[in-house]
């Protein structure tokens, strides 16, 4: 076998450390699923979960295929809207290709956790009532006609979002205005879940959802330090500010709640945790720690206060993903014009980066909406998005999957077929498998 050595402005410090913050925001997305799967009642728990994890196929797949191509090769046109198809399959990069420090696979790799989450954002909107297979093909358009070319307008060198002089370090745009106002096109056209304000939603397992919002804070490392693509300066920066500003949002949410609700609830702990990673998200690597904690606790605010607004105006954002994080998104975007180190209002830099923030961010979130309102009516209209009524009700875990998540009726049928008495003792022990049964000793 040939090897051949990599040159001279590799480093591989910095190439290891964006290889641990891709395989920290891979674990996002089932942190995701473990948030949003906590959050739903117990007969769509499995459905919820796998809305998340068929990300990871779908999207690697059409990273690879041509997705990375699209959002980060040549632009098409020098208009800054598209990427041509130069890489497709990966086609003309090798393992020593750099880009800056890092081998341009690693870059790849990095950004195509990115590309895997987003779409799963999405799902919580529409939890509940969606067919599952029309979710994939909704997954699988979705991030070639709206993410792929969002991505290569914010992040590469001749988009024109990137050209315009916006600032969006790790996803403000891309990332969260562009998955939240997905999901308010999606829920406009599949309408309000069965029992909407007339019956209880609650989440069935807050322990999962702390446990999810937990992966997900942990991950968020990965995703805005590692942005920095370098083990620096800037992203021991992005670390700092993440960390700081999410403990705000915690703490917005809080305080909001409990003077709105008069209580502290773990969900809002952990929604206003995620509130303010969001929205630091855009603007971890050019805000100093005061403008981070500002930053958080606006979000956490601002979030909650958003959230309240769907029973109000009567859209069932099942999972509050249109509060948390469209709203979340704009929050961290239009932040930066105030607190940038260098460009924004606390630095007397005027209202100029602002304004800029301001038109990257609406038109995100405008042909967020549009195309996604429009594939997910073309979706719905030719092969159905929503399930039957009947089978929401009966619910989409034992419809769509044939699974139910927890097996709550396994010990009942034991004891109304052996008894509860003592005389099981003497009886050979009959144990219970996902297979079937086990005729052995007894084990008491």
């Amino acid at each position: 076998m040939e090897y051949t050595s990599m040159p001279e402005a590799f480093d591989a410090g910095d190439t290891a450390f964006v290889l641990i913050s891709a395989a920290l925001v891979m674990l996002m997305t089932p942190g995701l699923a473990f948030f949003y799967g906590g959050m739903v009642r117990v007969k769509s728990v499995l459905n919820m979960l796998l809305m998340s994890f068929i990300s990871l196929g779908i999207v690697s797949v059409l990273w690879v295929a041509y997705g990375y191509s699209l959002a980060f090769g040549e632009d098409v046109g020098g208009r800054g809207l598209i990427g041509d198809l130069s890489n497709i399959g990966m086609s003309g990069i090798s393992d020593t290709t750099l880009t800056g420090t890092i081998p341009v696979l690693a870059f790849a790799v990095f950004q195509m956790m990115f590309a895997v989450i987003t779409p799963a954002l999405i799902s919580g909107a529409i939890a509940d009532r969606a067919k599952f297979g029309a979710w994939m093909l909704f997954v699988a358009l979705w991030v070639t006609v709206v993410y792929f070319p969002v991505a290569h307008w914010v992040w590469q060198s001749d988009g024109w979002i990137f050209k315009l002089g916006v600032k969006d370090f790790a996803g403000g745009t891309a990332v969260h205005i562009n998955a939240g106002m997905a999901a308010l096109g999606a829920l406009l056209v599949l309408g309000n879940r069965v029992g909407f304000k007339r019956e209880s939603m609650r989440g069935h397992s807050l322990p999962l959802v702390m446990l999810g919002s937990g992966l997900l804070w942990f991950g968020w490392f990965g995703f805005n330090a590692g942005s920095a693509l370098a083990a620096n300066g800037t992203a021991s920066v992005a670390f700092l500010n993440t960390q700081v500003a999410a403990g705000a949002g915690m703490i917005g949410w809080l305080v909001w709640e409990r003077v709105r609700k008069g209580g502290f609830t773990s969900l809002g702990a952990a929604s206003g945790a995620v509130a303010g990673l969001v929205a630091i998200t855009p603007a971890c690597a050019v805000v100093n720690t005061w403008g981070a904690i500002a930053i958080g606790i606006i979000a956490g605010v601002v979030c909650a206060w958003a959230v309240s607004l769907k029973d109000r105006f009567g859209y069932d954002d099942s999972l509050d993903v249109v509060g948390v994080h469209a709203v979340g998104g704009f929050v961290g975007t239009l932040l930066i014009g105030v607190f940038d180190l260098t460009d924004g209002l606390v630095a007397g830099a005027g209202g100029g980066q602002l304004l800029k923030q301001a038109i990257g961010a609406f038109a995100v979130a405008a042909y967020s909406l549009a195309l996604s309102w429009l594939l997910v009516k073309v979706i719905d209209v030719t092969i159905g998005f929503r399930v039957r009524r009947s089978d929401e009700v009966t619910g989409v875990d034992q419809i769509l999957h044939t699974e139910s998540a927890y097996n709550f009726g396994t010990v009942t049928a034991y004891e109304a077929t052996f008894g509860t008495t003592d005389e099981q003792a003497h009886r050979p022990a009959v144990h219970q498998w996902a297979g079937g049964t086990y005729n052995g000793p007894s084990t008491h």
